[in-house]
């Protein structure tokens, strides 16, 4: 019964020997659970997700075991390739715009795991044990669920770590083939593509602690010479976020009148600027004040991926400062561009030995 926190993974350099390897998919991790007509669509934090993808429910009621617990993630393709940004617009509080959605941008669900098959738990059986049983309880299944490819040749790892990133996914999990399914364990391992990019240090955001920074407001030109909000890095020690107080105290401005983000508080730019400080259905009544600073600071940062080649998808990671780079310098061009590789190459393949 839900709910129930999927097993997670901890990040490693590179590729481990020896286990079982799948492709890490950039979507909604989600437990499907199903007893009869009854789905479930649970979060990583448990809470539901059923009402949001409709779709999705009368696919797996058609297509997977009577009464199961399925482990997988909930993803949006377009165009070949993963895209995250149609997802997040599924979260919506209206029920008729989920149904437009639904109709427009449909789900599919990827499987990898099989928590409980009928009236058995599988929680305490042995991953290779799982994923046999997997792979029989989906065999022939058919869009948009999926079974996902799984191997145990590292060298198909390596290759797919290369090749997949093109359809928008984030690396290659490994998990041990003894392993037992431990809820909200970092028992997997996950490697993921990273690369660096020298970024605009535009603003930044307190800390909830108090008056040292919580995160910096990253910036990258575009082709028309503007400013671009493009993510934060906000991984510091204490003692680092008081130092970026005064590190930047020389930059800071008293208004944000004259800044490229002057703009902030006004939502229809937020949405097609990306620009930081507007109210959205995701961050609530979060305070997303933020310090305007004279855009004259460059940092390097390691970042995984970009999200519609926009902004970085997740947190990026502040490496050093770069006196050498000028503001101007720092463009979109600079990023590198994955090789383009067809999702259904990959979900349409046969699973991989």
């Amino acid at each position: 019964m839900p709910p129930v926190k999927p097993m997670l993974a901890k990040s490693v350099a590179a590729i481990p020997p020896g286990m079982q390897y799948e492709a890490k998919w950039d979507g909604f991790r989600a437990i499907v659970f199903r007893d009869g007509d009854e789905i479930e669509l649970g979060s990583r934090t448990g809470k539901p997700l059923t009402r949001y993808f409709p779709e999705l429910v009368e696919a797996l009621r058609e297509r997977v075991p009577t009464r199961c617990v399925l482990d997988g993630e909930i993803v949006i393709a377009r165009e070949g390739r993963l895209d995250f940004d149609a997802l997040t617009e599924r979260i919506h509080p209206a029920a008729s715009r989920v149904r437009t959605l639904a109709e427009r941008t449909p789900a599919s669900f990827v499987a990898f795991d099989l928590l409980a098959l009928n009236d058995s738990s599988l929680l305490d059986v042995p991953l290779t044990d799982r994923r046999e049983l997997l792979a029989r309880a989906l065999a022939g299944v058919t869009a948009p669920v999926h079974l996902a490819p799984a191997t145990t040749d590292v060298e198909v790892a390596r290759q797919w770590f290369e090749e997949y990133e093109g359809a928008g996914l984030d690396g290659v999990i490994a998990k041990p083939l003894a392993l037992r399914y431990l809820q909200d364990e970092r028992a997997m391992f996950k490697v993921k593509h990273e690369r660096t990019a020298d970024v605009v240090v535009a603003g930044y955001r307190l800390h909830k602690s108090g008056p040292v920074v919580g995160s910096l407001l990253l910036g990258l030109y575009d082709g028309r010479g503007v400013l671009q909000h493009v993510g934060v890095s906000a991984a510091f020690t204490m003692k680092r976020r008081a130092e970026l107080v005064e590190e930047l105290e020389p930059l800071r401005l008293a208004d944000a009148a004259d800044h490229p983000w002057a703009a902030w508080s006004q939502e229809a730019a937020h949405e097609t600027a990306r620009l930081p400080g507007a109210p959205s259905r995701w961050s609530g009544k979060k305070d997303l004040s933020w310090v305007p600073l004279r855009p004259e600071r460059v940092a390097e940062v390691a970042y995984d991926h970009m999200e519609n080649g926009a902004r970085f998808r997740h947190t990026a990671r502040f490496r050093r400062w770069r006196p050498d780079r000028t503001p101007s310098s720092c463009t979109y061009a600079q990023l590198e561009e994955p090789v383009r590789y067809d999702l259904s190459e990959i979900l349409g393949a046969p699973p991989a030995s």
